[in-house]
């Protein structure tokens, strides 16, 4: 029997209009989950919409733990809400970070919640007015006031008051050429009993040495700013004091408080078969008490003179240097390195160091037991090599970061950063940062919080628009909230770009990326990892430079943590750092890789984590065959960059 024209026209409307409702929920479901103004912060966001996503690295990731979720394939725009969401701060922007500091909990967090909250509301103004800072800066740079300023003196001249009133320093606007020479004259202090303990530690009833020792170093004040100035020269005569028990002339280089392998001239001339600066011998050789040798050398090669004895008769000059009697030293930079003369004497040279260069050398310091008569520089630089960071950045599209990769990484390393680091910045996107930005599988981003300095700020703000892989944190810089840093780090690698692992290092550490994942790789996919150079039962300095009061750290031990210039995390690690952050449970501590160490260790309590420690993690300089290298001047790893390309995993810390 036939049905009745038009009897099933009803439900076929209804089926329509009932597909079209599940098609439009369905297109709004995904909008929200591909949005990228869908903030991060919300924890688990986009899960299930990539439970079955799966990493490749080199091919198809066998099995094991799923990355987690990434919430969008396109570069991510966070909202910023530097004042802990009250609204008075807020931006959008493809290189601010959505950490907000309205997270931390008093309990928790101890004295870094006030150091933070001030710092977030100073930052929260500064970024606001980057726009106007920028237009005025433009217009003084261009003035001619500015360009007389930036003139240099082709000799500076001071006398001992003078020198004394600038407090033992002079400044050298341009830093050194070719050619340029400091002259000093000066008397050393007779020797004085030593007593401070940082030099010798004497045992009850014994009496204090004797002491009688200066510096003078050659420093690149305008390297950094806010840090220990690198010491481009170290020169020590050490007349009285040593631990030789002879006079000596030590001399080194130190960058970010890494000394280099010192060069010390004990008396002796430099080798034979030694390499020499400019043809100039390292160490001249002056007469010692223990050589036995007879007095009148001099009167006899003068004698012989007078008499007309052709042979020739060497002559041994005395240590360059006496208490209480004036001497004229002059120090000159030459082709190869420097050279000290005293009182027309060659006496040392010491060679150039790979990362430190003569226009660096903005600083002259004489400091020790020594009274200074006088100070001249000449035929110095007038032209002025320009610190600001066009000097530094190449903005070539070359160095530009590729867009974040649709699907999770493998990999994603954050690298801690301070504003005025151009040229550290620069150094690693043209070597390490070069062969991460090819691949698919490793994400590299900066993670800089702002500067004190305004002009800074307005560099790095075009730095990071540029570039594209600088992630600005919502605070002012110090060193306190650097785990603050560490945290957005997490952020980013587990709720951005999808990571299995992160890593963590500093702007200074070079990183041989492939031997970091083999490395890795050798875990058994599923196991929680941190790896790194571990320390194991450190306890808290309690006085000093770097002390930590009982109130920040209450413990008389550290947990185990590996070093802070290098280490990896599993992203499950990550993931629950940031939700107990989010919970308002994470406690902080201001050594961020100590407060690591902390979080791994409470992690471990529930779930096991596999600890790898690898000396090859350098956390002091470097080592042949490193996986990372840390203290490594911008000079530095353009040269450990240059080795690996020639297929050696060589340092580059001397000549």
């Amino acid at each position: 029997m036939r049905r009745p024209p038009g009897a099933g026209a009803p439900c076929r409307r209804r089926a329509i209009q009932g597909f079209v409702a599940l098609f439009l929920a369905y297109a709004l479901f995904v909008l929200l989950l591909e949005s990228p103004l869908v903030s991060t912060s919300l924890p688990g966001a986009g899960a299930s919409a990539a439970a079955s996503r799966k990493l490749h690295l080199d091919g198809a990731w066998e099995g094991g733990r799923a990355a987690p979720a990434r919430p969008s394939k396109h570069p991510h725009r966070e909202t910023l809400s530097a004042d802990g969401g009250r609204g008075r701060a807020r931006w959008l922007s493809g290189f601010v970070s959505g950490l907000e500091l309205r997270h931390l909990n008093s309990t928790r967090s101890g004295s870094l919640r006030k150091v933070a909250a001030e710092a977030a509301e100073s930052g929260a103004r500064v970024f606001a007015d980057l726009q106007t800072l920028a237009t005025n800066l433009t217009s003084s740079r261009d003035s001619p006031d500015e360009e007389q300023r930036n003139k240099c003196p082709h000799s500076i001249v001071l006398s001992g008051d003078e020198f004394r009133e600038r407090g033992r320093t002079v400044e050298l606007p341009c830093g050194l050429t070719l050619g340029s020479y400091i002259t000093v004259a000066a008397t050393p202090h007779e020797a004085h009993p030593e007593r401070d303990p940082k030099i010798t530690l004497l045992k009850e009833g014994e009496e204090p040495i004797m002491v009688s020792q200066f510096m003078m170093e050659l420093q690149g004040l305008k390297t950094v700013d806010g840090e220990d100035p690198p010491r481009i020269l170290h020169f020590n005569p050490r007349l009285r004091g040593d631990w030789s028990g002879k006079p000596v002339i030590e001399q080194n280089t130190c960058y970010r408080m890494q000394w280099g392998t010192p060069l010390r001239c004990e008396g002796w001339r430099s080798r034979a078969d030694e390499e020499t600066v400019d043809g100039l011998v390292k160490c001249e050789k002056w007469i010692r008490d223990d050589e036995g040798r007879s007095e009148e050398s001099k009167t006899s090669w003068w004698l012989n003179r007078l008499i007309g004895r052709t042979k020739t008769v060497s002559i041994d000059w005395p240590y360059p240097f006496v208490e209480d009697h004036l001497f004229v030293l002059t120090l000159t930079a030459g082709l190869e390195g420097y050279h000290v003369n005293v009182d027309g004497r060659h006496v040392t040279s010491f060679p150039y160091r790979t990362g430190f260069v003569l226009e660096d050398a903005t600083g002259l310091s004489l400091n020790g037991d020594l009274d200074v008569q006088s100070v001249f520089a000449g035929s110095l630089p007038t032209t002025h090599p320009s610190f600001s960071p066009q000097k530094h950045l190449e903005m070539l599209p070359s160095w530009q970061a590729p867009p974040l990769p649709d699907e999770p990484v493998e990999i994603f390393i954050g690298i801690l950063s301070a504003g005025n680091h151009f040229a550290e910045r620069m150094a690693a996107r043209k070597t390490w940062m070069s062969a991460a930005q090819k691949s698919s599988n490793v994400v590299a981003r900066f993670f800089v919080a702002l500067h004190g300095r305004n002009e800074i700020n307005v560099e790095l703000k075009k730095e990071a628009e540029f570039f594209g892989d600088i992630v600005i944190v919502p605070f002012m810089d110090s060193y306190d909230l650097v785990v603050l840093k560490t945290i957005a780090i997490c952020k980013y690698g587990v709720h951005v770009v999808s990571a299995r692992y992160i890593m963590k290092c500093d702007d200074d550490t070079f990183v041989r990326l492939e031997l970091v994942m083999a490395e890795v790789k050798k875990i058994r996919n599923g196991e929680s990892l941190y790896i790194g150079n571990m320390n194991y039962h450190h306890k808290p300095l309690r006085d000093g430079k770097w002390a930590v009061t009982y109130e920040e750290w209450p413990e008389e031990d550290y947990p185990i943590y590996a070093n802070g210039p290098g280490y990896v995390i599993s992203s499950d690690i990550a993931d629950a750092v940031l939700s107990e952050f989010l919970n308002h449970k994470l406690r902080l501590f201001k050594m961020e890789d100590v407060s690591m160490g902390m979080w791994v260790e409470r992690f471990n309590s529930t779930r096991p984590v596999k600890y790898v420690h690898s000396i090859k993690f350098c956390q002091f300089g470097c080592i042949d065959d490193y996986y990372t290298a840390h203290y490594q001047s911008p000079r530095q790893m353009l040269c450990l960059w240059d080795k690996l390309l020639a297929g050696k995993a060589q340092c580059c810390n001397m000549r």
